[in-house]
Order: structure tokens, then sequence, then C-alpha cells
């Protein structure tokens, strides 16, 4: 059977950086409280550039990378729960404008778990012989839709803008996606979401649901915290189990960005140097779907893993999703 391989990587951020210090300009914040809780020292948000537009430029590097010409892609994955419209998704939008054939392209809507859903629906696809050459992208813009306020600062200082993209590819050696697991539990959708517009009110959009603050992200922060510091750690030890691997035998734990206290929580659950897990929230913040191909892409960059090296992807966010992968690079 066919491995799927990464060929190619890479991840765009916009450049308006904002600090904690500008944070503490418009809301009733301060570095040392967003430090101490989240990890964050800064993020970066669009100005005039939409989702589609980060996704495009973090897969041209990686189609660089993968030496692919973007006519040579046959399947389109995006991953976001930002989109430039409400439909249809930017996965079509990058089809066009990045020259690419009538092939298949679809969203994924999985939240800070859609890249590794993402990753196992290609493997997929892949393996079965249906797609050789996939393009994946996460990508977000999500500053667009927080309200930057005293009210909302739990939210507002936590996530930023940006784009991760891999190309996949079949190969035959023994490097590549060696597993994946999803898992889910709905009955947490109300603790990390953002109840409207959607088919549940009528009209689609109201006065109500703008004066009720409905289309505005929510999150519970005390159990989002306490189901992550559980999942992490669970589904990391899934993806060790089922490769019969032990956590010497893994140079890197790329989780999603989530906050800097969960990895830390994750590091002294597995018994691991925090040095294993990889970090970039304090340049970026939680950049949802973005944020594990932005890992990668940056650790790839900074040597932290190699050719024959095998590392764990991990994620867990809104639905509640959470997920997990093994690769050997």
């Amino acid at each position: 059977m066919k491995i799927t391989k990464i060929t190619g990587i890479g991840h765009y951020v916009p450049e308006n950086v904002v600090t904690n210090a500008d944070m503490e300009k418009i809301m009733d914040t301060s570095d040392e409280w967003i430090t101490t809780r989240t990890g964050i020292k800064e993020r970066r948000h669009v100005v005039d550039e939409t989702t589609s537009d980060l996704g495009v430029k973090a897969a041209e590097k990686a189609l660089i990378m993968a030496r692919i010409d973007p006519k040579d892609i046959d399947l389109i994955i995006f991953s976001t729960i930002s989109s430039d419209h409400y439909f249809p998704g930017c996965a079509t939008q990058i089809q066009d404008r990045m020259g690419m054939k009538n092939i298949g392209a679809f969203d994924l809507k999985a939240a800070c778990s859609g890249f590794i859903y993402g990753l196992s629906v290609a493997d997929q696809f892949i393996k079965s012989g249906v797609h050789e050459r996939i393009l994946l992208v996460g990508a977000e813009a999500q500053s667009v839709a927080i309200k930057f306020d005293s009210e909302h600062r739990d939210l507002a200082v936590l996530f930023g803008d940006g784009a991760g993209a891999v190309v996949l590819q079949p190969s035959d050696d023994d490097t590549g996606v060696l597993s994946t697991h999803l898992h889910s539990d709905g009955s947490h959708v109300e603790d990390l979401w953002m109840p409207a517009p959607g088919s549940s009110f009528r009209p689609f959009i109201s006065k109500e649901i703008i004066d009720d603050e409905m289309h505005i992200p929510y999150m519970n922060g005390r159990e989002v915290f306490k189901n992550a510091s559980i999942r992490f750690p669970e589904v990391i030890q899934e993806a060790l189990k089922h490769n019969n691997l032990a956590l010497e035998d893994i140079k890197l734990i790329i989780p999603h960005q989530a906050n800097l206290r969960i990895s830390q929580m994750v590091a002294k659950r597995l018994g691991v140097a925090l040095e294993k897990i990889y970090s970039n929230i304090h340049r970026y913040g939680n950049t949802t779907a973005a944020s594990i191909p932005i890992a990668m892409s940056e650790a790839l960059d900074e040597g932290k893993f190699s050719q024959g090296d095998t590392i764990i992807l991990a994620a867990f966010g809104s639905g509640f999703t959470w997920a997990s992968a093994a690769i050997k690079w």
C-alpha cells in the first residue's frame, strides 16, 4: 500500500503585528495578564487580506518546495472556519486564482482540529489511489469576527490570522503519514462556538442577532482548558500506541497552538520536557486551522526535525473535536 508523504510545506502570516501593548490601548488588559494566561506576546491581523488570500500565499510556497505546478494538483482541501463568504468555500477560490484544472475542491470545517481532519481525509484518498497530488490548506482570518473590547478580551487577545499549506503525494518508501486519529464530543458545542448566523434562526440574520452578539465567538475558557488538558495527551498516546512507538522515538510533538499553559500541562502529563513540544504561540497566537501547518513549517525551517524523524501532531478545539497524526518525515 502507498503511504501519504508531505512533499511540500509553506506558511504565510499577515504583515500587521498586533502586540500586547497594542491590546492595552483598546481594552482593560496588560502584557503581564495576557502572557501569564496564554503565553502570547503578539499576533498577526489582516488589514485588507481575506482567508483565501492567506491560503494562496501559503500554498504557493508549498508548491515551490514540492516542485509541483499548480496544474498538477488533482484535489484541494481547505480547512477553515473563517471563509471569505458564507458560501461558497475558499477551496474553489484557490482553484481559480492559482490556475488549477477543474479539479475537486472543498472546505472542511473542524475548527482547531481542521488541519489534522483534512490530513486524514487526504490520506484516505491517496491510499485508495483516487488522488495522487493533493493540496491541503489551513487558513484563518478570525480577527474580523472578534470584538476588541474589555468584555470580550479573553477571545480578543487569543486569536490571530495566518495560513499553512502542504502538498501530499504517494510514496513507496517508509516515510509519510503513519496514522491519523479523529474524535469528537458534541455535548460541548456551546462551550466554544459562534451561534449565528445559521439555519437555527428565522430570519437568518436579524437585529436581535446583532444586538445579542450571537455573531461573535464565545468560549467557556474553563471547560476548554479542562477538556484540552485531558484530550491532548490522550490522543497523543493513541497515536503512539497505534504505531508501537514510545515517547523516546518521537523527535517533536507539534500541537495546535491553543494556549501555552495547555502545552505545559500536556508536557507534565506525558512526562516529557517542554522543549519536546513545539511552541510559536508567542508570535502568532491561536490561528485555529492554520496553527499546526504554520508551526510545522517553522519547526522544519528551524531544524527542529529532519528526514527520518518521527513527529506527532495533535489538536483540540470547537465541537469539541480533537485529533492526532503520526508522521515519519
